[in-house]
This record gives C-alpha cells, structure tokens and sequence, in this order.
C-alpha cells in the first residue's frame, strides 16, 4: 500500500493522533466559513487551507477534494438538521406538543445555520454525489416519520386513510420548505413562534389529530 493511499483522505477513517483530529477538525470550520463567504463555486482550496492556517498540501491528507470537505461540513450539522424528525411521537400521550417541539427546534437550528443551508441547495443543484446523499436522508427521515405516522393511526389519533410515507414527505417538505423562504430568502416577517405555531397546526390538521 502507498504511503498516499494510507492517508485518512482515502481510507476514510479518523485520524490516529490528535494532532491529525485537530488539524482535520480546523479545516472543516475553516470550510465552513470559506464556504459560507465566497459560496461554493467560488471556494478555494487554498484559502480553506489559509483560513485553518495549515499547508496546502496538509488538506489532501484529509480531503480528496472540495467537494469532500463540503460533505465533511454538512456532516457535522447532524442527521437533526437535514428533515425534521418526530423521535417519539407515537408513543407520546399528546403527540400535538411533540410536534410542536420538532418544528421549533428543527427552525431554530436552521436559522443558526442558515448561509450552509442554502449551499446545500446550490450544491445539490450541480453535484449530483451529493444529490444522492441528500435525497437518501431525506428518504431515511421520510421513512422515519412515517414509522411514526402509522403508530399514531394505529393508536387510532391520525387519519387511517393516509398513506404514512407520502404523508412524512409532505410535511417534511412543507416544515423545510417554510424555513428555506424566511431563513435563507428572507421571504416574509413572521417570527420564529408564529412559524412554529402554524406548521404545527397544518401538521396536526393534515393528520387528523384532536386537540384536546
């Protein structure tokens, strides 16, 4: 085996000291902000290299590419960020504040992380790698809710007509869509709780759920 096949950037597997932690994790959050201020398109690797105050070279230890380390920055936003998530809905006594807690951390963590959201819908537009990605979480959290769903239907608290997983992509996709147009195009006014208030009400009205 080559001494460059051996590095982390190949392998894919952590670094083994922690200086090499270190280093790696410096140029993730220098990726970030490089992304973040020149857009994907117009990101060098030499200046995230700049920005983590490392060699050149010293990124292709641990990234292949651009590309690599833009998925290394999406990674650490954590599975939460990319579609929200009903956890334990199902199994809650009021599945109404359980949705209301998804939707308002799911906004939250969007806002402080608007700028490298809306780089995700740049990229997923010209890489098709990284659509790939995308589209198999969002399929894995669709699944996800819709496990929760059809829980919920079961208990007899949602609409047994609905088809759970085309239902959980739908209001996944409202939820993300909503927080793309007021955190990312800044479309609107409405506040954080005036956002969580009503897509807590479209979800439970398109579920058929009673407040009580």
């Amino acid at each position: 085996m080559s001494r460059s096949s051996a590095l982390p950037a190949h392998t894919g597997l952590a670094p083994t000291s922690a200086r090499g932690t270190r280093t790696r994790e410096a140029l993730i959050q220098a990726a970030r902000r490089v992304f973040e201020r020149d857009g994907f398109l117009d990101a060098r690797i030499t200046d995230i290299s700049a920005e983590a105050g490392v060699a050149a070279g010293s990124f292709y230890t641990y990234f292949t590419s651009k590309d690599d380390a833009f998925a290394a920055v999406i990674e650490q936003l954590g599975e939460e960020m990319l579609h929200p998530r009903l956890r334990e809905l199902a199994d809650r006594d009021d599945p109404v504040q359980v949705i209301e807690a998804a939707n308002r951390a799911y906004l939250v963590v969007y806002r402080r992380n608007a700028k490298l959201m809306g780089l995700m819908e740049q990229v997923s537009q010209i890489n098709e790698d990284f659509r790939r990605v995308r589209l198999g979480r969002t399929r894995g959290f669709g699944r996800r809710n819709a496990h929760a769903i059809a829980r919920l239907q079961a208990r007899g608290l949602a609409d047994p007509e609905l088809d759970p997983l085309l239902t959980a992509h739908a209001l996944g996709a409202m939820v993300s869509r909503m927080a793309y147009l007021r955190y990312v195009q800044r479309s609107g006014s409405a506040s954080g709780e005036e956002l969580v208030t009503t897509l807590t009400r479209l979800w439970v009205g398109a579920l058929g759920i009673s407040r009580s």
